[in-house]
């Protein structure tokens, strides 16, 4: 980590009044506080982040640095290789900081088939952690287990269900599989005979005791009611009334409770229907008119549903734990138990080509099998179920989706939200801007509703990887509508002044931005490099370069030598560039 990169992390803790997720600080003045083994092992079981040593929280982060720092920094790395399993190699530094020593680890996240990193002299269960926020949370005996079932494809999917039998299938939904399997994949499936290919698809295979049963997987994909085995195997579904200041409403806990049962194809069709059943509609007016839609679009919900259903974790700890389907005046939640598996994580979620399944056998079977009075199969396995959430709810002008993984559980909140509204969209219009991408109105809508943006939750947003979202919102800060706080890592996004002087009303609407005028003058008669130009006006890099790609463009300057890219390249006044006026049209 370079000084400028830690000055600027101290600040903008002093600026927040606190620690942050990704960032953990101790006093540490003579000795290494026992806490410290708490936040190594928090950072590696999260996301990684930074421990600085010799701030202190409690005076505002006062620099009060540290005694021997050669000392300290020798036991940090000390306790890092012996007393942490597995061993962890964080990047530790000394670094000078208003006059006193830091030390400062970089502790890297774990990959997924390491984890839980835990404190040797606690143990595993009472020495794991993990990061929740700004604070480091002992794992749950229940969380480890998950953690360790990630070291490897969980295979309870394929465990047998004694005592049962091809009976207990529905026949209507195991016929319909395996003929659609002789077809999809023959290779493996079109000349066995029947009992083969149960065999084969795992639907039958064979206890410890040595007979034969149902797996767990098929139970659940094709069984008449998979609940006589496993009750809580099921979802419910329930409707909250609003809770301010309705009397009528405050006398009813529930608008309506279901409980959904039957095998997963029928439980995503019952459990989409009861969701219809308790939404409303909304009004839509465009170019053909007016349009009644649903207040949450039919792909997101399937998708949410779907993924709970067949993602779950399935190991006997959760059993007892049903998928939940809560519905609110606001927002929608879909919770299943059992965080994200695999290479999968919320920062990847809905990057395309990223996908994990926990459950491999049920997921194949489901391949196959199509929802109760659909053509469609229940699932597809191609990794698109998130971002096509994301792009139903773009298309609608919502909020995008919020993900939460609590190791234990994961969870799906849609709010309930028209992000693109009309009056929304006439403010973007104001602008004057061209070219903007959906993507970037939406961050801009969300913007002006009061968020703050980086480039994990623009991806979010906006369903773009991480190379697109990077370009987008640069363009954004060229175009001088947002601004970045932070760089690399701690880079955030809010809106500019000018715009937050216009969504409060100080200032009326008006045209944008033309630097033109402003760059021409600097230029002079002269030749000048992008930082030259950016010295003179006071306007960022970013800028700067969008206006002269305009104005090369409509030639009124032009590129002396190097490439546009190149930070050595040049740039003057053309003929036609003297002829344009030089004063700011506003």
């Amino acid at each position: 980590m370079q000084d400028e990169e830690l000055f600027e992390i101290i600040a903008n803790l002093r600026t927040l009044g606190g620690d942050v997720s990704d960032v953990e600080v101790k006093k540490s003045h003579r000795e290494l506080p026992k806490t410290v083994r708490e936040s190594l092992s928090a950072f590696a079981n999260t996301h990684g982040g930074v421990l600085i040593l010799g701030l202190d929280e409690t005076a505002g982060f006062a620099a009060t640095g540290v005694h021997d720092a050669a000392k300290l920094s020798n036991d940090l790395a000390s306790l890092c290789s012996t007393d942490m399993e597995p061993v962890l190699r964080p990047l530790i530094r000394v670094h000078d900081f208003e006059g006193v020593k830091l030390i400062v680890a970089e502790v890297p996240e774990l990959d997924p088939a390491q984890r839980p990193c835990f404190y040797r002299g606690a143990g595993m269960t009472k020495g794991s952690f993990v990061r929740v926020g700004d604070g480091d949370r002992r794992l749950s005996s229940y969380e480890v287990q998950i953690m360790l079932s990630s070291r490897g494809q969980p295979r309870e999917d394929e465990q047998s269900v004694p005592g049962t039998g091809l009976e207990l299938l529905d026949p209507i939904i195991l016929e319909t599989f395996i003929a659609r399997l002789r077809v999809s994949r023959p290779y493996a499936f079109k000349d066995l005979d029947r009992d083969a290919l149960l065999r084969r698809a795992k639907v039958v295979v064979t206890g410890p005791d040595g007979t034969d049963a149902l797996s767990l997987a098929a139970l659940l994909a094709l069984g008449s009611y998979p609940q006589e085995h496993f009750p809580q195997l099921m979802v419910s579904f329930v409707h909250y009334p609003p809770s301010a200041g309705d009397a009528s409403a405050a006398e009813t806990r529930f608008l309506d409770n279901v409980t959904i049962e039957g095998p997963i194809p029928v439980m995503v069709r019952d459990a989409l229907a009861v969701i219809r059943r308790n939404m409303s509609r909304r009004a839509i007016i465009g170019g053909a008119g007016r349009e009644d839609v649903w207040e949450y679009p039919e792909t997101a919900l399937r998708e949410a549903v779907v993924n709970a259903l067949v993602h779950r974790d399935l190991s006997s700890a959760s059993r007892g734990t049903q998928i939940q389907i809560e519905m609110y005046p606001d927002k929608l939640i879909v919770r299943s138990p059992g965080g994200l598996f695999g290479p999968v994580t919320i920062d990847n979620l809905a990057d395309e080509g990223i996908s994990s399944t926990r459950n491999a056998t049920l997921m194949r079977i489901l391949e196959e099998v199509p929802i109760p009075g659909e053509t469609r199969t229940v699932c597809e396995n191609r990794g698109s179920g998130i971002r096509a959430m994301v792009s139903a709810l773009r298309a609608a002008g919502m909020s995008p989706p919020q993900f939460d993984d609590r190791i234990a559980s994961f969870t799906v909140t849609i709010p309930n939200h028209a992000l693109l509204g009309e009056e929304t969209v006439r403010w973007i219009q104001s602008l004057g801007e061209r070219g903007l991408a959906d993507s970037q109105c939406i961050a801009l809508a969300m913007l002006r509703d009061g968020e703050i943006l980086d480039n994990r939750s623009y991806r979010s947003t906006a369903g773009v990887d991480s190379r697109v979202a990077t370009a987008e919102l640069q363009d954004l800060v060229a175009r001088e509508l947002v601004v970045q706080i932070g760089t690399r890592r701690w880079a955030r996004y809010e809106l500019s002044q000018r715009l937050r002087r216009r969504v409060s009303g100080e200032t009326p609407a008006s045209t944008r931005t033309d630097r033109r005028p402003q760059l021409l003058n600097a230029l002079g008669d002269e030749t000048l490099s992008r930082a030259e130009l950016a010295r003179r006006t006071g306007l960022t890099d970013q800028t700067v370069r969008r206006w002269l790609s305009l104005m090369r463009k409509e030639g009124t300057v032009e590129l002396v030598g190097s490439s546009p890219r190149s930070s050595s390249a040049r740039y003057r006044r053309t003929r036609q560039g003297s002829l344009f006026p030089t004063t700011d049209p506003r």
